[in-house]
């Protein structure tokens, strides 16, 4: 099987509904949501995303099938001085599972990273996704430090 990493191009209509079907499809995980994501949201994202400054978004295509994708934003290490990648979401369809896209989405992610003058790449994991979390270790990615998140409302 043949799988390339390429940036994700919204103008192609295959693109979106590739990263809607990935997307949805993890959503649908119990370490996720276990639902879709809403429909109007489903229809709005890929024009979202190629919106929001500093949003890169990787595929995995096999034979033009989007098999995997990885939704990045670039941040800024304070301490270093430099920007940095924070892979916000990592999914790969079922059926395309534990057969390398998951580190081929990474080492493309790195690449994507390098090529931006990024210092690191970051991400979050939940503490239920051993699977995910294996795999970030192969990956050379470590533990360094508890991440925290408050959702917020208007009524904050």
């Amino acid at each position: 099987m043949t799988v390339s990493i390429i940036d994700a191009d919204f103008s192609v209509a295959e693109h979106a509904a590739g990263l809607i079907a990935v997307l949805n499809e993890y959503a649908q995980l119990p370490v996720m949501t276990g639902k879709t994501l809403d429909e109007d949201l489903q229809k709005r994202l890929p024009g979202l995303l190629a919106e929001t400054p500093g949003a890169h978004v990787l595929l995995a295509v096999n034979e033009e099938k989007v098999a995997g994708a990885a939704v990045c934003f670039l941040g800024f290490s304070t301490f270093a001085g430099k920007p940095l990648l924070n892979v916000h979401d990592l999914a790969v369809s079922s059926e395309f599972r534990n057969l390398g896209i998951g580190g081929a989405l990474l080492d493309g992610v790195a690449e994507k990273a390098l090529s931006l003058g990024c210092c690191r790449v970051t991400l979050e994991v939940d503490n239920e996704n051993d699977e995910a979390r294996r795999l970030y270790e192969r990956k050379g990615f470590k533990v360094s430090q508890h991440f925290m998140r408050k959702e917020l409302t208007s009524n904050n």
